[in-house]
């Protein structure tokens, strides 16, 4: 099936839009229904388990809203490092990163909607709870999140074309969802402490920017600390170094096995075996 780059646009708003119901819808009930007054950094009610599961599942329904129609990239870091590798043409990238990155702020809008009643009960000034909207650096400085925002990203994105390289994994397309639903559950729970795991800058910078129109305080856009820039820039890299890896490593190799096994077929009456 054929779309146009409107209806690709418009699969990727949604389906990041759904994600950020699903993420930041979590880490909304684990923040306003827990200590009272919420406690910067304390992550209560359910815990640091129901958010690593809510992300994985609002990832799921992402992919599952979008994946037919624009491919469910719903990451700008997945978007430039596809481009990168050649797998996705540059000329529709600033498309599809408006799309999330808007997609992302009105996710981000609704969940504050749905909860503004016990919002204004528990944070009134909007002075402790930015974190259910954007991630925040568990130590001081730029290159402790850095590090673990590449780390994290490269993961998802090796992941992400291993899960979807029909020469590695020929029933990956079934169960991909789900899969990298998983994928990203695995990574909060293994990396998500020292800056939050965005591992996606659209998931973090438009809440943030929401975040900033709604008077959240603290919120790490205009405060002056620059921390906004981490899940920007270290996803970004991560992503690309993640896909090059996998296919110095993987993809090259297994590309050339299968043209090796095309000729052979071809080429040799007596193989019957078929690709």
């Amino acid at each position: 099936m054929r779309f146009t780059l409107s209806q690709e646009f418009w699969a990727e708003f949604f389906g990041t839009m759904v994600l950020l119901l699903f993420g930041a819808g979590v880490v909304a009930m684990v923040q306003l229904f827990g200590s009272n007054p919420p406690i910067p950094g304390q992550i209560v009610n359910g815990g640091y388990t129901n958010i690593t599961l809510g992300w994985g599942f609002a990832v799921i329904m992402g992919i599952y809203i979008a994946g037919t129609v624009s491919g469910a990239h719903l990451n700008p870091a997945v978007t430039i490092a596809l481009a990168a590798t050649g797998r996705f043409p540059w000329a529709k990238a600033p498309a599809y990163i408006i799309a999330q990155v808007l997609g992302a702020f009105l996710g981000a809008a609704i969940v504050f909607a749905v909860y503004y009643a016990k919002w204004i009960q528990v944070d009134p000034t909007l002075s402790n709870t930015a974190g259910v909207f954007s991630t925040f650096p568990a130590v001081p400085g730029f290159w402790p999140g850095f590090i673990d925002q590449v780390v994290g990203t490269a993961l998802l994105m090796a992941l992400i074309l291993a899960i979807g390289d029909k020469l590695n994994n020929k029933q990956g397309a079934a169960f991909a969802p789900l899969v990298v639903g998983f994928v990203v559950m695995a990574i909060g729970m293994s990396f998500g402490g020292m800056h939050g795991y965005a591992i996606n800058p659209a998931r973090d910078f438009g809440p943030r920017l929401f975040s900033v129109l709604a008077g959240f305080q603290n919120n790490g856009l205009t405060d002056g600390s620059g921390v906004w820039l981490i899940p920007i820039i270290g996803p970004i890299v991560g992503a690309i170094l993640g896909a090059l890896a996998y296919d110095l490593v993987i993809g090259r190799s297994l590309i050339r096995a299968h043209a090796k096994h095309e000729e052979i077929s071809g080429t040799d009456p007596t193989h019957k075996e078929t690709v």
